[in-house]
Formats: C-alpha cells, structure tokens, sequence
C-alpha cells in the first residue's frame, strides 16, 4: 500500500475521540468540526461546555484518574488544554497543567492502549529569533509559557519513540490564533481600534504571523489522516502582515478610513507597560497591557510554515477575510 492509499484509509476511519480542553476556544470549535466529520467525540475538560454539553465529561489533566476514566475508549487524543496567559498566578501552573499535565495524558494513553496523540503546542518555544523560524529550529522560550510547552514537547516525542513503529504523534506549533468569541490578545486589540482607543506603539513595520480558528481547526481534523510517526509542524495562515496593515484591515472592516493615527514610541510604551505590571501586583488585579504584551505586539513573531505544504492541507479562508469576518460578529451592533 502506498503512501496515498493509506492516507485514504485512514481518513475514512471514523473513531472515538476525547478532545482534552474541548470547553475552550479552539476545543468547541474543533469539536464541531470533528462531529461533522462523523466521529464519536468526548468533551474532556475541567470546566463545562455550553457548546457541547451532552459530550461533557469532566476531568483535570492534573489528575490522572480522572483522565483515565474519561479517555477509556477512545482511540486518538486531542490535547488542547494549557494554562497560556501572560499574567498567569502562580507561576507553578505553567508546568503543572502544561508539564506534568502532558505526562499523565502520555500514562493514560499508555494504559488504555491509545496509538494517536494531536497536542497543540506553540511558537512560543522559540521566543523572538532574528529570523522565521521552521520545525528545525532550537529552542529559546523568553516566557514559562514557551518553557513549558518546549518540555511538553519532550514528553510526547519520548512517548511516542517508545513504540516508534505503532504511535503517531502530531505536534502544531500554532501562532497566535484569532475567531469569533475568543478573548485574547487580538480580540483585545480588535476592541480598542472598534473603540477608537487604539494607539500604535512603535514604528508598526514589525510582521505578525496569524491563524484563524477555522483554519487551524481544519488543520487539526486534516493530521488525523497522518501514519505513524513523529509530524511537527508549525501554523500561520500566510501571508504575514504588519502591525501597520493588520490595523487598517480591521478599520476598513468597521467602514472607517484606513489610517493609523496617533503612535507612541516604544520607550513610552513599555515604560507604560511596566507601571501596570507593578499596579497589578500591588492590586492583585489583572490588566489588557503588560511588558510582555508591549514586547510581543512591537516585535516581529513570524514562523515559517512551508513544512504544511507536505500535507497538501489547503487552509478554508483567506487570513485578511476571516479577520473582517470575525470583527464583523464581534462588533455588529447585533451581536453586542
């Protein structure tokens, strides 16, 4: 059989998925994706789901029983639970949820006898390198985020390695990923040019890398269709833009000109950021600007993703038209 004719195959399978995470963002959405595709799918997750309620079962990656009982049966692994904020606290929760987390779904998966692992890990494991980094690239996370993806990453590649011949295992380093309903950084910039409070910090020249839900949740169902072995990947839907860009596209999309407006320099804009992480800390309250988020939003994050076209997986939208779309459900005055 060759290498097409198994893909075929194995696509026409349909299996008993337990999607880890599947109350969050992306998990909803992919689940949705998944039951059209007619697989039999679990909700696992240590928060309930209001998309999916009847698939709900609840479970923390931090507790190995419960894990077990709810991935009995199931023959492939979504992992998508993470703790992935900027203003995590405690620290400690970057390797218990995504560290130690990722250890006990490789134990369970090993005791129910589970050969396909999908974990969605991030480009955060390469910090800010010079240049587009691909699936090669070494490590040098700046965060205990990207840290602690990198060690989940170790994790899963000696799971896998140990029955080399029988485990398929799917690693996508996602970047940034924006769609309707989720609430993180792009949704936070999206709301402050809506509400004309936007200001560029920063020459704005800088490129993004980005992905829409739909896209990497179409990538995530594609994979399923992998044989056995280690595929690392990384995703943006191409091409990449500036911040500059990024931003008139979203004024356009709420019919306004596409200017920019008024900027500050990143000097001031990162002093700014650091007089909040100190409020924060003193008030123990949380805030949408921090020295992290000044530092991603000036820099270039770009990733190579070149390596997506071995799958011949072609993404549903178009980046700049997913991006209107979804500044169009989250800022019509129907929706609010």
């Amino acid at each position: 059989m060759n290498k097409n004719q198994h893909t075929k195959k194995r696509l026409m399978k349909k299996s008993k998925i337990a999607v880890i995470g599947g109350s969050g963002f992306i998990g909803s959405e992919l689940i949705t994706t998944l039951l059209a595709q007619g697989h039999d799918i679990v909700c696992v997750d240590k928060n309930e789901t209001s998309a999916h309620p009847a698939l709900f079962i609840k479970a923390d990656v931090r507790d190995p029983e419960s894990l077990l009982k709810a991935c009995n049966g199931c023959d492939v692994i979504y992992n998508l639970a993470a703790e992935h904020k900027d203003d995590v606290r405690p620290i400690s929760l970057y390797h218990d949820v995504n560290v130690t987390g990722a250890q006990n779904i490789c134990d369970v998966a090993e005791k129910l006898g589970i050969n396909t692992i999908v974990f969605t890990s991030s480009v955060a494991v390469y910090g800010f390198p010079e240049k587009a980094p691909d699936e090669t690239f070494p490590f040098d996370p700046f965060n205990p985020y990207g840290q602690s993806k990198a060690e989940a990453e170790k994790i899963f590649t000696t799971w896998q390695e140990n029955a080399k011949d029988e485990r398929t295992l799917t690693m996508i380093r996602p970047c940034v990923i924006f769609g309707p309903k989720n609430r993180g950084n792009v949704y936070n910039l999206m709301r402050q040019v809506a509400e004309n409070r936007f200001i560029m910090i920063g020459h704005g020249n800088n490129k993004k890398s980005m992905a829409s839900l739909y896209n990497i949740c179409a990538f995530l169902v594609h994979v399923l269709a992998l044989p056995p072995g280690n595929h690392v990947y990384n995703y943006a839907d191409k091409p990449d833009s500036s911040t500059n860009d990024l931003v008139i596209t979203m004024k356009k999309a709420l019919g306004r000109k596409g200017k920019i407006g008024l900027r500050l320099p990143y000097c001031l804009g990162y002093m700014a950021g650091f007089g909040l992480d100190m409020l924060a800390i003193a008030t123990k309250r949380t805030f949408p600007i921090s020295r992290v988020r000044i530092r991603k939003f000036c820099a270039d994050t770009v990733v190579s993703a070149e390596k997506l076209k071995e799958t011949g997986f072609k993404p549903p939208k178009e980046l700049h038209n997913a991006l209107a779309e979804t500044i169009a459900y989250e800022f019509s005055s129907k929706n609010e």
